[in-house]
């Protein structure tokens, strides 16, 4: 995991200095709300729907198990008790006094963590493959470029304040695992016939009131060139991007008005006054940046203890289902990435009590090399499991409530806070989720359904990205009452598409019938083996539409 060196916490300590006197001159009342606002929301303080809400940020996923424990010391003794972990590989804290939040950065600048840029009009938390640096597929870790975009994004002085906030997300890999067409910038790494790193930039996805897929600006870009390509394309973002109407200010839009080849055209254009600047890449500062994800001392796992991992699989049926579900093969021989999963009625998705941290912590030391990666999925991986723990690792898991062999099913639901504590929501998400897990709880049926993801939003913000589930859900408000509206047909993966409405909304309690229709159809409708998305494509929404509304 990246270190900081002095200037990172000298920059974090003197940050948490300055916000505490910003936050006792509002205490006092000789500043405004308006004057407040901006500055609490680049240290990732909201007010809620109950309670202030502070978003803490986890650099593309990565925690330790030093970190971990800290933050179930926090929500001990400043929240509830517990966490929330969201979509873009952030944790939440859904109670916190506004006067101790201070205190509270305090103790995250301890451990080398913060909540600066978690909101507000700025580039946001850099996010990327939970998978990275040890997935088969990998042609180049994102980490370290991820790492050198956070150096150069935080507290940029001049995109402290966009036209709206801003998303970068990076996938290195030959399966797009980050959700890169669906941000406001995505980048690909990949190499050429050389071997020659390239980056492929995509500008203006995203979701929210108007979805979109992103398009590609530049194709080939070459690795010295990632941060000032970067620079020029949020300066013509910043300088172009609406401010009058903050519906219209993402750079998705400005994207669509300009078209992508004039909106190219002023990229290179800007590109031209910072190509070979000071900010380009050297292989120095690369270097530098790859020395802090090291591989790992892994000791080798005989063919013996692979072969007897195998032989397990096969006699027992709980462990099998675990592996087939929540075990992700590795670059290693004899190594897994284990998905812990967060996904139980009783609980939020997402959610993560301060025991169950501290648990998951002393897992990371035991078998992961004390690391901990957040999923885009609301879940958490141990990267570096030998095969010959898997059975001890998985025994623990299922104490914690962590073993559900439900990851990449129907019942690994993604969800965003919803009414329940968002000010924002139209309507509650979690009860739905809930119903749902109860609803569609039996093993075999959902294994038979296959891959399949629902996503869940409360409003048209689309924190749970219902836009690219294969099923989405988005809570609507008529008239002051709470509606449902279906999607069916997104997808966030290297195909990527928005879900299309299924048709009028439906009440709450309707919801879980309707997911049965639609799910009954599939069953009915595909070929074998066929995923749901697959089906959908093939046959459309129509078969769906005149079951659920017949």
């Amino acid at each position: 995991m990246y270190r900081y060196d002095t200037y990172d916490q000298t920059l974090v300590d003197e940050r948490v200095v300055q916000f505490r006197d910003q936050m006792d001159r509002y205490l006092a009342g000789r500043l405004g709300e308006d004057e407040f606002r901006p500055l609490r929301l680049q240290n990732g303080l909201y007010i809620q729907k109950h309670a202030p809400m502070l978003r803490i940020a986890i650099p593309y996923g990565m925690l330790s198990s030093a970190q971990l424990r800290r933050l179930a010391t926090i929500t001990r003794r400043y929240d509830r008790g517990y966490g929330h972990f969201s979509t873009r590989q952030n944790l939440q804290l859904n109670w916190p006094a506004l006067e101790d939040v201070p205190d509270i950065l305090g103790e995250l600048a301890e451990v080398q963590m913060h909540a600066i840029q978690t909101s507000g009009n700025c580039i946001r938390n850099t996010t990327s493959d939970q998978f990275a640096g040890i997935a088969k597929d990998e042609v180049e870790d994102p980490r370290p470029w991820c790492e050198l975009i956070r150096q150069w994004s935080t507290l940029h002085p001049e995109f402290a304040f966009l036209p709206r906030k801003f998303k970068i997300a990076v996938s290195g890999a030959a399966e797009d695992r980050a959700a890169i067409q669906v941000h406001d910038i995505g980048l690909r790494l990949w190499r050429d016939d050389k071997g020659e790193l390239k980056v492929k930039v995509l500008a203006g996805g995203g979701l929210g009131r108007t979805p979109m897929i992103g398009d590609v600006v530049r194709e080939d870009l070459p690795w010295q060139h990632l941060l000032t390509y970067l620079e020029a394309c949020v300066r013509v973002y910043n300088q172009f991007g609406r401010r009058d109407n903050k519906f219209k200010a993402r750079i998705k839009i400005l994207v669509k008005a300009l078209g992508i080849e004039e909106f190219r055209r002023r990229v290179e254009a800007e590109w031209a006054h910072l190509k070979e600047g000071p900010q380009t890449l050297t292989e120095g500062v690369v270097a530098s940046a790859m020395a802090h994800f090291p591989e790992p001392e892994r000791r080798p796992v005989a063919d013996e203890a692979i072969a007897a991992f195998e032989r397990l699989r096969g006699e027992n049926r709980a462990f099998a289902r675990f592996v087939t579900n929540n075990v992700t093969d590795h670059k290693v021989a004899g190594y897994k990435a284990v998905t812990l999963s967060l996904k139980r009625r009783e609980h939020a998705p997402g959610d993560v009590t301060a025991d169950q941290m501290e648990a998951i912590a002393d897992l990371a030391d035991r078998y992961s090399f004390g690391e901990t990666r957040v999923t885009h999925e609301q879940n958490l991986v141990l990267s570096d499991v030998p095969v010959d723990e898997l059975e001890s690792l998985w025994q623990a898991l299922d104490t914690l409530g962590m073993a559900n062999p439900t990851v990449g099913t129907l019942n690994d639901i993604i969800c965003c806070p919803g009414g329940d504590y968002c000010s924002l929501a139209n309507a509650v998400s979690i009860p739905i989720a809930q119903a749902l897990q109860e609803r569609f709880e039996d093993l075999d049926f959902l294994y038979d359904l296959g891959p399949l993801d629902l996503n869940i939003s409360g409003c048209m913000n689309a924190c749970g990205h219902h836009h690219v589930g294969h099923i989405g859900i988005l809570g609507v408000d008529k008239k002051g009452e709470e509606y449902y509206q279906v999607s069916l047909g997104g997808n966030s993966t290297d195909d990527a598409s928005l879900g299309k409405i299924l048709g009028p909304s439906f009440f709450r309690e309707d919801i879980p019938d309707v997911i049965d229709k639609v799910l009954k159809v599939y069953v009915e409708q595909r070929f074998e083996d066929e995923r749901f998305l697959d089906t959908y494509r093939r046959i459309g929404l129509k078969p769906f539409k005149e079951r659920v509304y017949a």
